[in-house]
């Protein structure tokens, strides 16, 4: 099993849509660590996305990968400007509420992200 190349935990991983493998690496899936919210590029993607390791509350589906990817690139929001904004975009076009997740996600105690979730959120809200 993938674990996070930091934390050590096990990732939650998803299978990458095609249109999407750009922002990960050209793998065909991508694992989300479910404490400090970095990605890294996997080869074994399962069917259906595991981000229920996260949080019940993390968005699932093609819209769950948009946010994993854009969360995995929070660390440096200006190098990755112009990806996160086409992420966001695309989660959100798949329903996923990018801002409520990070409103969520700052609240979440058991997690240790490698970003400012709230600091973030405040400069993604500009994007939309």
């Amino acid at each position: 099993m993938a674990t996070c190349s930091v934390c050590d935990e096990p990732l939650a991983r998803a299978r990458v849509p095609t249109d999407l493998r750009e922002y990960a690496a050209d793998a065909p899936g991508v694992g989300l660590c479910p404490v400090c919210l970095r990605t890294d590029p996997v080869a074994d993607a399962p069917e259906s996305d595991e981000f229920d390791a996260v949080a019940d509350y993390f968005p699932r589906g093609d819209g769950g990968v948009a946010v994993a990817l854009a969360l995995g690139m929070l660390d440096s929001l200006a190098l990755n400007r112009s990806a996160v904004q086409s992420l966001v975009e695309r989660a959100e076009r798949e329903g996923a509420d990018v801002l409520l997740t990070l409103d969520r996600l700052a609240g979440d105690d058991s997690l240790d992200p490698h970003f400012d979730v709230e600091r973030r959120r405040a400069q993604i809200e500009q994007f939309l």
